[in-house]
């Protein structure tokens, strides 16, 4: 599996994603209107609109925003590391913008085809972004996006449910950081802590979790700790 891909083709990358505001009583009223609507088909029976917002708005583009996200590649034996995180998103995606401008990578990351290129795609759109090339999917079949997303392969044309980067590393054998949160904490860690550099890590970890996976189906040895290098 993946024997003949060349790494230093691939630009890993992951995103984090934060409710919009930090509370649902700071959105407009009409915004306020709309969630209300969302609510009724993605909120528990017990959540009122204030926990349902908490909980939910940031895996929706139209009611979250990036505050991170990370990218990584192959040099030789390095695996280089580039996070672009601010609480103004609209630098981010600027910069991650001009990184996609290398035409040579091919994107790789845990569910890109479904959340976090559509999201980044989404978030440009509305800060009034171009869409960089790689990212301008409109319009083409399945097969002519040749982005690598690990939990595609994972399913084998199963669409039936959902499996995590987590847990793939786990069965696999793959070494993971011990994390102090999780992906339910990012929202918390942003607005309450106000420590992005925390979700910065956080977000590292991942990215090298599912180079390491792709290592692993390919066939070759894992990436060693001391061969990781994070670059500003």
């Amino acid at each position: 599996m993946l024997k003949h891909l060349n790494l230093e083709k691939l630009l890993f990358f992951d995103i984090e994603t934060v409710s919009n505001t930090a509370y649902y009583n700071e959105l407009s009223p009409a915004m306020q209107d709309l969630w209300q609507h969302k609510h009724q088909f993605v909120a528990k029976p017990e959540e009122n609109f204030e926990s349902s917002y908490t909980n939910k708005a940031a895996i929706y583009a139209e009611y979250g925003k990036i505050v991170c996200i990370s990218c990584g590649f192959f040099v030789n034996d390095e695996f280089r590391i580039k996070s672009f995180a601010n609480e103004e998103e609209a630098l981010l995606l600027e910069e991650f913008s001009a990184l996609l401008l290398d035409t040579r990578f091919i994107l790789c990351g845990h569910n890109i085809k479904e959340f976090d290129v559509p999201y980044v795609c989404r978030r440009l759109l509305i800060k009034g972004l171009s869409l960089p090339r790689v990212l301008d999917v409109a319009g083409k079949k399945p097969w002519e996006v040749d982005y690598i997303d690990t939990l595609q392969l994972w399913k084998f044309g199963d669409y039936k449910h959902y499996t995590s980067i987590n847990l793939l590393a786990n069965i696999f054998d793959i070494p993971t950081p011990k994390d102090d949160i999780d992906g339910s904490q990012v929202g918390k860690v942003f607005w309450e802590e106000n420590d992005l550099q925390r979700i910065v890590e956080y977000c590292q970890k991942d990215v090298i979790t599912v180079a390491r996976l792709v290592q692993k189906w390919k066939g070759d040895s894992l990436l060693k700790d001391e061969h990781i290098r994070v670059i500003a």
